[in-house]
């Protein structure tokens, strides 16, 4: 089987490093550089939710089954574009930094959706996987992205120091990285863009950027 992956260095490294087993993967950081599309049997766009403008490629490919990162948005959101009709194609998961090398991969389809084709296929890669809800944030992302919110609050009003936060957080939850440690391997960047998709979308003010988030976030942008 070839798989065609698309997406930055950073996370095709990490991505790389879980291996695709007896199938030959080959990368392209931009997808205009793709040459031949009728050599590939799958698709993994490791920044789709970053770059919808790949979904005017895809749609080329009707039969061109695509794993993406829907992290920052649902399968719902792609149909408008592609059309129903390739739900039996498209899937979702969570690809973003800090979450790839994770033993179980969260992964998504339209909602009432077969998933046979992702399971064969994930199955054939042998990297263990779980099935969850087409939603925008999906499960440990936006469970993860909250607690840092939180936790720039909390360090942001002086109760607690940022180390000692991540400390906590470790002893207390047997997490392997405290809040600001999820943050420097997530970034900032992709935090603060998850948590606004999942406020903007549920209208839970549980997900609202704190101060502190939206400071960290506007000095990263700075940045570069």
């Amino acid at each position: 089987m070839k798989i065609l992956v698309i997406g930055d260095e950073k996370r095709w490294e990490m991505l790389n490093q879980k291996g695709f087993g007896e199938h030959e993967a080959e990368w392209h950081n931009d997808i205009h550089t793709v040459q031949g599309w009728e050599r590939f049997d799958w698709v993994i766009d490791l920044v789709l939710d970053d770059h919808y403008q790949h979904l005017s490629t895809y749609i080329l490919y009707p039969e061109l089954p695509v794993l993406g990162c829907t992290v920052k948005m649902s399968l719902d959101d792609v149909w408008p574009l592609l059309g129903k009709a390739r739900e039996k194609n498209v899937f979702g998961a969570n690809f973003l930094p800090g979450f790839i090398d994770r033993n179980s991969l969260e992964v998504s389809a339209a909602a009432g959706g077969s998933t046979e084709k992702l399971d064969k296929f994930l199955s054939s890669l042998q990297w263990p996987y779980e099935v969850v809800k087409d939603e925008v944030g999906m499960v440990a992302a936006r469970v993860v992205c909250m607690i840092i919110n939180e936790a720039y609050n909390t360090a942001g009003e002086g109760t607690a120091s940022r180390e000692d936060i991540d400390i906590s957080m470790k002893l207390g939850t047997n997490y392997p990285y405290g809040p600001f440690e999820w943050a420097e391997k997530i970034g900032i960047k992709n935090v603060y863009e998850l948590l606004s998709a999942v406020h903007q979308r549920t209208g839970n003010e549980r997900y609202a950027i704190s101060e502190y988030l939206q400071q960290a976030y506007e000095a990263a942008v700075k940045v570069g």
